[in-house]
């Protein structure tokens, strides 16, 4: 009668962590990914910063070179 026992606990809890280890590596897979991501739009962004700083230098430095040269630059 008692023979049973053992093989249902066993059984159970081969299942109850193998359910375990699949969703605690599922989760650390996805947080991977997520922060993946995250880190490739945070990088996509400062690239995008540093574009728009140096063509508002690149703007500045035109405009002074310009009015040193006795370029007219008013707006009509």
């Amino acid at each position: 009668m008692m023979d049973w026992v053992p093989v249902v606990f066993v059984t159970f809890k081969v299942l109850v962590f193998g359910t375990g280890m699949f969703f605690a590596i599922k989760w650390h897979y996805d947080k991977e990914k997520e922060e993946e991501k995250r880190a490739v739009l945070r990088a996509g962004g400062k690239v995008v910063a540093v574009f728009v700083l140096v063509l508002l230098g690149l703007g500045l430095v035109t405009f002074v070179v310009a009015g040193m040269l006795g370029l007219d630059l008013t707006f009509p």
